[in-house]
């Protein structure tokens, strides 16, 4: 949308405020239309076409801005609205983004901000114009994928899941190989019955054997009561062990057992247990690997791994990454209660242009801290900037290291003013480690990091600012 055709309506009681910004927009090449009420504007767009963006004081007779973006969103709730105020407190700026707003400013702003934000706004609108958006199924625990690589899997899951074979999934992390137990589950004759998932790396050695096969009362100190171990929880169902490399030698005996006779007892006692469960074990290891170093059972690999099926990590078929990226969102936005964002062209192009070290849950992870922190409808490249190469650049815990590095390669680079660029990466990797954890509430987020509500709000708002060349 360009600026010599598109339409900006600045509501403010403040006829100071109204003309200086009306004017700067104007000279900006908008065409732009004043209000000194709510009212004013409401009759406005029962005679006239809506706007392609609005803004909107808070404090006005009658009618205040926040009951403005209100019937606004009822009305045309694609239309962005941008609302202002010299009162930055909790009730405005929270009243403001929950009720849709596109940005908060700060009276007094600076003009140039403001004609920036018309025009990041205008221009994400016509991008969002071009591209349709796509039907999206609703979140859920399913595979997703049309890629030829998927789609070999999905065969191989409809031929094993009527199979009683034990399955070995293999994969990298985050590739989504409990989903693949779950399809093989959901699709079997055991449907109806338990289906029981256990992470044996997340269990702490001396408590997995209490977890996978129960305890009697008095057991060990501590043990108060009979408990049930998952293999009793998965009778006539399905158990999903995951990340079965890290399971400890002296419970591989047990577990072989298990699978050879379908029968164990629980730590503590006497009584024979006989079950009836599938066992689906998962790894991002290589067994054979360990098998050699001597920390995996060679029988116990045979009897896991009758059938296996590798999930594919997400370089490989990243074709699935819109589809994918899609759902995620839709479920983020149904988490969130917010109205469901999409990508635009040029943001998909990217997503399809990462590697995805973290696979599907580093996707995952994403399409949740867009659905917090973007602030419109249509996410664009600029809302991807800095999110897709942070997990590459931390390093894992060695962050300092990595910025060590990054500083290296700018001063060789020749760049300067490298402190003012690594404090505002900073800040918004706080920042959006921060809203992520919190679901996008700013209070909260504010208060996990120490700083003032005020303070959030403003670093968002640099984080989000065009650099000036």
């Amino acid at each position: 949308m360009t600026g010599d055709s598109a339409t900006v309506w600045v509501v403010d009681d403040d006829r100071s405020v109204r003309f200086v910004l009306a004017t700067a927009l104007s000279d900006a090449g908008y065409v732009v239309s004043g209000f000194d009420s709510a009212d004013a504007a409401l009759s406005a767009l029962d005679a006239r076409p809506a706007p392609q963006l609005l803004f909107t004081d808070v404090r006005m007779p009658g009618e205040d801005g926040l009951k403005l973006l209100e019937r606004i969103k009822q009305r045309h709730p694609e239309l962005p609205v941008v609302v202002m105020s010299a009162y930055t407190d909790v009730a405005s700026t929270a009243g403001a983004f929950r009720g849709g707003a596109y940005e908060f400013l700060s009276k007094p702003f600076d003009l140039d901000e403001a004609v920036g934000l018309a025009a990041r706004v205008l221009g994400e609108r016509a991008e969002a114009d071009a591209t349709a958006a796509p039907e999206v199924e609703p979140a859920g625990d399913v595979l997703v994928g049309d890629s030829p690589a998927m789609r070999q899997l999905f065969r191989a899951i409809g031929r094993l899941a009527q199979a009683p074979l034990s399955v070995l999934v293999t994969g990298e992390t985050g590739t989504g190989k409990e989903l693949v137990a779950r399809a093989l589950h959901r699709e079997s004759p055991r449907a109806r019955q338990p289906f029981v998932a256990l992470n044996t790396a997340a269990i702490p050695a001396e408590l997995l054997e209490s977890e996978l096969f129960g305890h009697e009362a008095g057991a060990f100190t501590g043990a108060t009561r009979r408990h049930i171990g998952r293999f009793e929880q998965a009778d006539g169902g399905t158990l999903f062990l995951d990340e079965i490399g890290d399971m400890p030698a002296s419970l591989q005996t047990r577990l072989l057992r298990v699978l050879a006779e379908g029968e164990f007892f629980r730590v503590g006692g006497r009584e024979l247990i006989r079950v009836d469960v599938r066992v689906i074990a998962a790894t991002h290891q290589h067994l054979e690997a360990l098998v050699e170093e001597g920390r995996f059972r060679a029988d116990l690999l045979h009897r896991l791994d009758v059938v296996r099926l590798r999930l594919p990590p997400l370089r490989e078929r990243r074709s699935d990454v819109p589809a994918l990226a899609e759902r995620f969102l839709h479920g983020a936005a149904e988490r969130f209660g917010a109205a469901p964002k999409r990508f635009s062209q040029a943001a998909t192009e990217r997503l399809l242009a990462h590697d995805w070290p973290g696979n599907v849950r580093e996707l995952e992870n994403l399409c949740w801290r867009l659905a917090a922190l973007a602030p419109a409808d249509t996410i664009t490249t600029s809302d991807l900037d800095g999110m897709l190469s942070s997990a590459r650049e931390a390093g894992g815990g060695d962050w300092d290291a990595a910025l060590r590095a990054w500083a290296r390669d700018q001063l060789a680079a020749g760049a300067s003013d490298l402190h003012a660029q690594a404090r505002e990466r900073f800040d918004r990797a706080l920042l959006e480690a921060a809203l992520e954890h919190t679901g996008g509430r700013r209070t909260e987020a504010a208060t996990r990091l120490g700083l003032g509500r005020n303070t959030v709000t403003r670093k968002l708002g640099a984080s989000r600012r065009p650099r000036r060349s």
